[in-house]
């Protein structure tokens, strides 16, 4: 994941070897890759676009590759038709991708990656041209394909639903540079820069600094995590773990703090409630009951609700 611009679809295109690069190696399984042209490296990709062949159907997109890989062709022929009926476009055998819809095109292209039995699959937003009602069966189609193969998926998004509900491991990537790899839910529960913190959704970034009012939350929010505190560094929060309440009736693990609503944005299905608390503004995540009931009104006091278990410290970098 990354921003636009910060190298993802450039890195897919390395791996991949279509691009050399000016240093350093590709490593796959121990093996350097890097000298090895495209075709000898095992791997499938799936640009954004499809890039399918105009002039082939959809049955020879899948296997055109095929004969590259030293593939047997009826063997070929018989797992093209099995991926074709996992994806659910056998119906679409002898079309041609002027009459495919998009999501047609995107399982097409990912039936031809596949074909070829790489050992690794590069996606580049798989997902991102497809209407919303539609990316859902896709990512089932993902998880199921992943399943049934032994490749590997490596995928470059924005959507952070594909990250949370495909990825095992995520990673970020700022400027060319990797700023965090690991688990999928400690970049999103536990970024290592404000950077990531924002980038992930993190809406609550604030300086845990002695002088604003959330001193003391703050402190408990870094002796829970067990690390050393000079006063620096920041207290980042989710807008989903903070909850709003006309009084102070918050469990006693949390903290309720008085403030007053400024704004209030709708998000999709949700809205977000922009709250001045204790010398900061507080974003939290709002349901639609409480916005039609009036719990929760521009203009209104009301308080905050914060668990310290829920306040993610990011210390201050070195130098």
């Amino acid at each position: 994941m990354g921003p636009t611009g910060s190298g993802k679809t450039l890195l897919l295109e390395s791996l991949a070897g279509l691009v050399r690069p000016d240093s350093g190696t590709v490593v796959v399984d121990g093996r350097s890759i890097t000298a090895l042209p495209p075709e000898k490296r095992s791997m499938g990709l799936v640009y954004q676009d499809h890039a399918l062949f105009p002039n082939l159907s959809v049955f020879d997109n899948i296997v055109y590759g095929q004969r590259y890989h030293g593939i047997d062709r009826h063997e070929g022929k018989r797992y093209a038709v099995e991926l074709m009926d996992m994806l659910d476009i056998s119906a679409l055998a002898d079309r041609y991708p002027e009459n495919l819809s998009g999501g047609e095109k995107q399982r097409t292209a990912l039936a031809r990656a596949l074909a070829c039995k790489p050992a690794i699959v590069l996606l580049d937003e798989p997902l991102s041209s497809l209407d919303p009602q539609f990316r859902e069966g896709l990512r089932r189609n993902l998880k199921r394909l992943h399943e049934a193969t032994e490749a590997i998926f490596f995928m470059v998004t924005h959507d952070f639903v594909d990250a949370l509900s495909l990825a095992d491991r995520a990673a970020v990537i700022r400027e060319g540079k990797i700023e965090q790899i690991g688990d999928t839910a400690d970049i999103f529960h536990r970024p290592v820069t404000t950077f990531i913190a924002d980038f992930v959704g993190m809406k609550n970034i604030f300086p845990a600094t002695p002088d604003n009012g959330l001193r003391e939350l703050t402190h408990a929010a870094v002796r829970h995590r067990g690390v050393p505190f000079d006063g620096s560094g920041h207290i980042a929060l989710r807008p989903e773990d903070i909850s709003l309440a006309p009084d102070n009736t918050h469990p006693h693990t949390m903290a309720g703090l008085p403030g007053t609503v400024r704004t209030i944005v709708r998000e999709g299905f949700t809205w977000l409630a922009v709250v001045a608390c204790s010398g900061v503004e507080i974003v939290a995540r709002i349901d639609q009951r409480s916005l039609l009931n009036g719990v929760i009104q521009e203009g209104r006091t009301v308080y905050v609700g914060l668990d310290p278990e829920n306040m993610h410290y990011i210390p201050k970098l070195p130098g």
